[in-house]
Order: C-alpha cells, then structure tokens, then sequence
C-alpha cells in the first residue's frame, strides 16, 4: 500500500521527524488560508498523486509542473484552482496520467544542500539497511548506475536497532557538518523509529534537505508499507486512497485474489506466484504478451475463481485467458468443476467472454479434464505448459 505525500508528512509529524510545515488543501479557498496562516513570502504548492517525477510532470492542461513556488496566498490559490480536477501526467504515471483531487501547501526553504536518504529491507542479508547519497533530488536509480560509488549503505542490525555510532558515521559520510550533526542525527533514529513501528518496507526522503539555516529536514517522503502486516495497523489502511489504485487491483484485494494489472492482452489465472510468473515469462516467450500477474492461491474456492473470471473479462485489452493449474492442495476435478461453474455464472449474467485456454496437471487430472470435455463448453484444452501458451496466443491473434 502506499500513500500520499501529506499522508507521508503526518506520520513523519508523529514521529517527531523534521520537516517542513503545512497541510493538505482540496480547494483553492483552503489553499490561501492556510498560506496566510504560514506567514511567510515562499511557499510551494504540491499536487498530490500516487507517482514520483511530479516537479517535470505536464498538466494536460498545459501548466507545466507540479511543484510550484509562489510568493503570496493569493498565488497559491491561483496555483491550486489551477492543478485541482487536472490530470497529472509523469514519467511514472504513463500517458494516462492522474487526477490531482488534492494539494499540498507547505513552506519554502533555501536550500543549501540537497541528499538523499532511504530505509528499507535487504533481503540477501535479512536486514533493514539505510541507502543514503550526496546526490539528492535526482533518482536514486540514476546515481546508481552512473556514480555508484556515491551510494552508502549502513547495515541496522535487527534486534539492536540504529545504533548512535552509526548514525553520527552516516552524517559525515553524507558530508553534514559538525554543527548540524546532532539534529541529523536525531532526524536518522526519528526515522528508523517511523520505519520499524509502522512495518514499512520503504521510507525515502528525498531531498534531505541542509538548509541556509542550518535546520536539517525532510522536504520529501514516500512511504511503502508491507501488506501483510497491515491487520496490525488499522491506522494506516484509513489512508488507503483507492481512487489512486488500479480499479481492477483494488476489487480482486476483495476477495483475497492477487492481482496486478499489466498492459498486454492475454490474461492469466494461476494458483502459485512462481507458477503465475513462469506462465507470464512462457507467454512473452511465445509472442504474446501478459494482461496481468493473477495468483488465486492454492485453496482458491468457487467464489474466487467467478470473481478472478470477472475482473479478467470486464478487462476491454483482454483478447484470450490462459488458466495454468497445478493442482496440489486442491484436487484438479474440483478445480476443473469450479472453472465450469464459474463460466456459466458468468454466461448467466451475460458477461463478454473471450477464447479460454486451460492447462491443468496434478491429483486427478485426468477427472478434471474430463469434466472440462464433458462440459460442453467453450474451453480449450492443453496438454502441457509450452501447449497452452501457443495456443492462448494464436486465440489472442485471432480474436484481436
């Protein structure tokens, strides 16, 4: 799950993060008081959306950028009238773009270095390890690739936590001077504190901004949590803002189905993450090119598969649907009679269907492929993976 920036700067606020003032505003009206409240002649207007590069981004209106700098209140509300109701369109965003239902007034800061810093989990060492480089404002994929050696790592041990040494080693590292040292320092063990209680898998601040002042603070934050220990933060799923999802994304989080909407035209419906990506990877390799990521799990019932069918149906891009089943936990014949259920359900409710391939291997297999025959219906079959991938993307050509 991820959320906005606001969102972002109201947990940095609780966990006594340094960082600039402000507050979210959904009408331009709002958007001037509080810029009067702030009191001050530099101010910076921030649309909100789900997407990183929004400084370069073009409103398909034609303003340009979605950061700007105004001097007065009165700009700001300008500014704000004139990104509120627009559609975004970013690096991260595609073509399509987002609409920008909210925006971010906060203060402005002179700037007198910018770095970058990121917690998140090194899964080859099992550990949290915070990313940080003097290059910060750019992407940190950027600085990766052409200066790697200005990256720095520091490895958190997990039942010590940051440790006081390290954080005063990453300051200088980072080139921070030693009068800003000891409230960067409190900046880095405020965030880890952040990282650690909210069960993040992400926090980035980029740019860590030293400013003229000498005050060291978060400008910008974006958070990444780990879904599966959302059940313990109930405060956080409150901030789950759907409209910035893919529609098809958040009705299959419904029924417990993960979904992950991709751009081609075969859909796949698989139990198993790695079964879903070698049939992805097997599709591609045959020509054709996957319309989504759709695991139902291993002890899918009845109701999942009809749910995972309509989501894959309703989808305009989709041309042809491969279903790729080992079953294991779930014997093939309940599987295959699940599918067969499920596709007169649909036909009942008149849904557009499209060429269906279907795999099946594993217990009762030869029952499962039997009750798909016997059937009637529209389904074809395959005998093995490579089978079923040629033909689901002959149906898809043909249908297309």
């Amino acid at each position: 799950m991820n959320i906005h920036e606001y969102q972002a700067k109201e947990l940095l606020d609780k966990f006594g993060v340094a960082n600039p003032k402000g507050s979210v505003v959904r009408t331009p009206g709002e958007a001037e008081a509080v810029a009067r409240a702030l009191g001050i002649n530099k101010l910076v207007v921030k649309a909100q959306i789900h997407a990183g590069g929004r400084g370069k981004g073009t409103f398909k209106s034609g303003l340009q950028g979605g950061v700007q700098v105004v001097k007065t209140a009165t700009q700001a509300r300008d500014i704000t009238e004139k990104m509120l109701g627009q559609v975004l369109v970013t690096k991260q965003t595609g073509e399509a773009g987002r609409v920008v239902r909210q925006v971010m007034i906060v203060e402005g800061k002179e700037i007198d270095k910018e770095l970058y810093l990121a917690i998140l989990v090194d899964r080859e060492k099992n550990c949290p390890v915070i990313i940080a480089s003097t290059r910060g404002g750019m992407d940190i994929e950027t600085v990766a690739h052409e200066t790697p050696e200005l990256i720095i790592r520091e490895y958190i041990h997990p039942s010590l936590g940051l440790m006081p040494y390290q954080a005063r080693k990453l300051a200088k590292e980072l080139g921070i001077d030693s009068t800003q040292m000891r409230p960067a320092c409190r900046l880095f063990a405020a965030l880890y504190d952040t990282f650690l209680k909210c069960d993040c898998s992400l926090v980035e601040i980029n740019p860590l901004a030293i400013t003229k002042g000498g005050e060291v603070l978060a400008l910008d934050s974006k958070f990444g949590f780990d879904d599966n220990a959302l059940f313990r933060h109930p405060e956080l799923l409150t901030m789950r803002d759907v409209e910035e999802e893919d529609s098809r994304e958040v009705e299959a989080s419904k029924f417990g189905l993960n979904y992950i909407g991709l751009d081609g035209n075969i859909a796949c419906l698989v139990n198993g993450a790695g079964l879903a990506m070698a049939t992805m990877d097997i599709i591609k390799y045959y020509g054709g090119e996957p319309a989504n990521f759709l695991d139902v799990g291993g002890g899918a019932n009845e109701q999942q598969v009809t749910e995972a069918f309509k989501i894959l149906v309703r989808d305009p891009r989709v041309k042809a649907i491969l279903v790729n089943i080992f079953g294991g936990i779930m014997k093939c014949d309940v599987i295959a009679q699940g599918i067969i259920n499920a596709l007169r359900t649909l036909e009942s409710m008149e849904e557009r269907m499209v060429p269906l391939v279907v795999r099946l291997e594993g217990t009762n297999v030869e029952l499962g492929k039997n009750l798909l025959r016997d059937s009637k219906m529209a389904i074809i079959p395959a005998e093995n993976l490579s089978d079923a991938a040629a033909k689901v993307v002959e149906a898809a050509k043909v249908n297309g």
